[in-house]
Formats: C-alpha cells, structure tokens, sequence
C-alpha cells in the first residue's frame, strides 16, 4: 500500500468504528493528521480521495463531514463505470451475467414483499411501454422505471443501487434500438408482462422464472449482436 491509501485506511477505521460516524464533522486538517501521526499532505490527499468516493463531503468555510453513507450515495459512481465500458464487449457481457445472477432472485424476493400500490406503479410503466411500442426513448425510460419499481419492492437500497448502476442508460437505449430494430420489441414487452403477472400472483418461484426468461433472452440478443459484430444497435447514432 502506498502512504496515501494507508492514510485513506486509517480515515476509513475512524468511520467504521463510529469515532468518526455519518454526518460528523472531521477534526481540522492539523489536529487530524496529528491524531492520525500523518504529514498533512498525507491526510489532505487522503481527504480527497474519501471526497471523491462520496464517504466524505468537502463544505467550504465549514469543514469536511462524513457523508450519510447510504448506499444510494456510495455506489453512485457505479453507473458512471459502466457508461465507460460501453466500448467493451467483454465487459457488456459479464456485466449481463451480474444482471442474470441478480435480477431474477431480486424479482422473487420482490413478489413476497410487493405492496398493491407499487404494484400499480409497475402496471402503470408496462401500461407506457405497451403505448410506446416504437419509440426507443420512451421505451427505455419506463423499461428503466418498470425494473427499478419491482426491485424497489424489496426494500433493498444496495440491491437496487447495484442493478440500477450496472444495467446503465446507454446500455438499455442500445438495446431498446436494436431490439426495435430487429421487431423483437413486441417479445421483450411480453417478457415484461409476465414478470408483472407473476408478481400480481404474489409467487416468488413465478416471478423468478419471469424474470431469468427475460434478463436470458436479453442477454442472448445482446451476445448475438456483439459476435456477429453488427454495428447498427451498437454505434454512435445522432441524438444518442
């Protein structure tokens, strides 16, 4: 380990063991390194560094705060990660495997604890995609809301943080392009439907089984359209 991230792991302790828990305020950054027995360049980069990953949060004029750490707030650069990898075919197929090994269990959790007003939520986003139909952009927005209401069912913040960040914008929108594109729209939209119907009965066994048909199929589509090495749902197209 370098010395910065020794300084940074020693920051991390403090927040972990609760001297330092979520919305306090740090020591001044002289008193801080002395506590630390750091240089206070050392504890300044360390400092940036805890700011950058969002567990501390830099206030001009006031002081540096440990953040809430929620995961909300931890995991947000996920989504930023995976909108760097779009260039990467490797990285856009294990990052569908994560989304199969994840967004299926997710669903059937989902189904024993779905309230019947966030199941109307869902309903009211696959009512929007079956009226979109053509249209990629309203497509993925309330394909994007359709998952995020059903995995916000379960109560999980970091599991809806997870998938949410490695699903990622530019990800749908391509595959919402290409799967208009190939008039393989009207499937994917069933897919949705049977998730929903799944989760209507309340059955986690259903809804899972719902929900792996779909994230597979897309999965395969996607690893079609990658080896075949089609650029159309793929490229950069205008207003993309």
């Amino acid at each position: 380990m370098s010395l910065t991230d020794k300084a940074i792991e020693q920051i991390r302790e403090l927040i972990r063991t609760g001297a330092l828990p979520p919305g306090s305020k740090l020591p001044p950054e002289p008193d801080l390194a002395a506590q630390l027995g750091l240089s206070r360049n050392l504890a300044r980069e360390a400092v940036k560094a805890l700011a950058v990953a969002r567990v501390l949060e830099v206030r001009r004029g006031d002081g540096t705060y440990v953040t809430s750490l929620q995961p909300s707030l931890l995991l947000e650069g996920l989504g930023g990660a995976v909108e760097l990898l779009q260039g990467d075919s490797v990285a856009l197929q294990d990052l569908m495997e994560v989304r199969r090994l994840l967004e299926p269990m997710a669903t059937a959790l989902a189904a024993t604890r779905i309230s019947d007003e966030q199941l109307a939520e869902v309903k009211r986003h696959l009512d929007a995609m079956r009226e979109a139909r053509d249209d990629v952009e309203a497509l993925n927005a309330h394909d994007a809301a359709f998952h995020r209401a059903v995995v916000s069912a379960t109560g999980n913040e970091t599991l809806l943080t997870l998938l949410e960040g490695i699903s990622g914008r530019t990800l749908r929108a391509r595959i919402w392009r290409g799967l208009v594109d190939d008039k393989a729209g009207g499937r994917t939209l069933a897919e949705h439907e049977a998730i929903f119907n799944a989760l209507s009965t309340r059955d986690a066994a259903l809804s899972q089984a719902a929900a792996l048909l779909h994230v597979s199929n897309t999965e395969q589509w996607l690893r079609e359209h990658l080896r075949s090495g089609e650029p159309r749902p793929f490229g950069t197209t205008a207003g993309e």
